[in-house]
C-alpha cells in the first residue's frame, strides 16, 4: 500500500491518481495520522452476450424441416471428418 501526505494529493495528484489507476491503494496521511484511504473502483461484472439460437438457425435454415436420413447423412458426414 502506497502512502501520500494531504500535500502530496494536493501537489502531486497526477502521481497518486496513476497509482490508483494502477490498482495500488493509497494511504493518505494528515497531520502523521491516517486521514483517509483511497481504494480503486471493483471491476463491474460485465454479462456476457446471450445467443439467440432459434434466430440464427432460422437465419441459416429458414422454415425448412430435416428427415430423418438427411440427419443421419450429416452425421455421418461430420463423424468422418469430412467438414469443410
Amino acid at each position: 500500500m502506497k502512502t501520500a501526505t494531504v500535500a502530496d494529493l494536493r501537489n502531486h495528484f497526477r502521481r497518486v491518481s496513476a497509482w490508483i489507476e494502477n490498482g495500488e491503494t493509497v494511504e493518505i496521511i494528515k497531520r502523521g495520522r491516517t486521514f483517509a484511504r483511497l481504494v480503486p473502483p471493483v471491476p463491474e461484472k460485465t454479462a456476457l452476450p446471450t445467443v439467440d439460437w432459434a434466430a440464427q438457425r432460422k437465419a441459416i435454415w429458414g422454415s425448412r424441416v430435416f428427415s430423418a436420413a438427411e440427419v443421419t447423412a450429416m452425421e455421418d458426414f461430420e463423424q468422418d471428418g469430412e467438414e469443410g
